[in-house]
């Protein structure tokens, strides 16, 4: 299967369901997935290093920027029963599984599966959680963590998972030019977990080998 599935928003494969069991921060999640969307029948190995690598959210306003059929929003708002998650993605297919994997775990009324036009243009996040969509190319994925960071309230952060193949380390490097200081968490089976904060809000733990 092609990367089409990255940023298509209507992708050409005939669209066919699956499901996948995740056990994700102590909670089993019964999920579905489906063709033409990032991961069909799987938990993706980046994914998986995030959730095992970080302790979940506690609460707030949180962002699951390319949302995929909404795994990491959805392992979130279970986690933490007292978030609002809203969940961005561009692929139509992947906010239709989206939505209806937050009404099967019992999140909907906390969760929004939206376009990104479609985010209220006041919406600030108390933490944006990301598999960011690498593939779509380096001038389009700055683009996107240009757009979204911003969207930080003080105090925030961003926590994203990126393969060291594909650029984790340069990302980094590249988001403290910009003025986001960025911090490596953990690295594990080749994929870096980073915190970007705003500069002011500078303060991350250590990095874990």
């Amino acid at each position: 299967m092609s990367d089409e599935h990255y940023f298509t928003a209507d992708p050409s494969v005939p669209f066919k369901r699956a499901p996948v069991t995740v056990s994700v921060w102590g909670h089993d999640l019964d999920l579905v997935t489906g063709s033409g969307v990032f991961a069909q029948g799987r938990l993706d190995v980046g994914t998986a290093v995030l959730f095992r690598e970080t302790p979940p959210p506690t609460g707030g306003r949180l962002l699951d920027l390319g949302c995929g059929y909404g795994v990491i929003g959805l392992a979130a708002a279970v986690a933490a029963p007292t978030a609002q998650v809203d969940a961005v993605d561009v692929n139509e297919r992947a906010l239709l599984l989206a939505r209806e994997n937050a009404r099967s775990v019992g999140v909907a009324e906390r969760y929004a599966a939206l376009l990104p036009d479609e985010v209220p243009a006041e919406a600030a996040y108390d933490e944006i959680w990301s598999n960011p969509p690498i593939r779509i190319g380096k001038q389009a994925l700055h683009e996107l963590l240009l757009t979204w960071l911003p969207r930080l309230a003080p105090g925030g952060r961003a926590v994203m998972v990126v393969g060291k193949n594909l650029g984790g380390d340069s990302l980094q490097r590249w988001l403290g030019e910009q003025g986001w200081p960025t911090t490596r968490l953990a690295s594990a089976k080749g994929f870096r977990v980073l915190e970007t904060r705003r500069a002011a809000d500078v303060g991350a733990g250590p990095v874990r080998e």
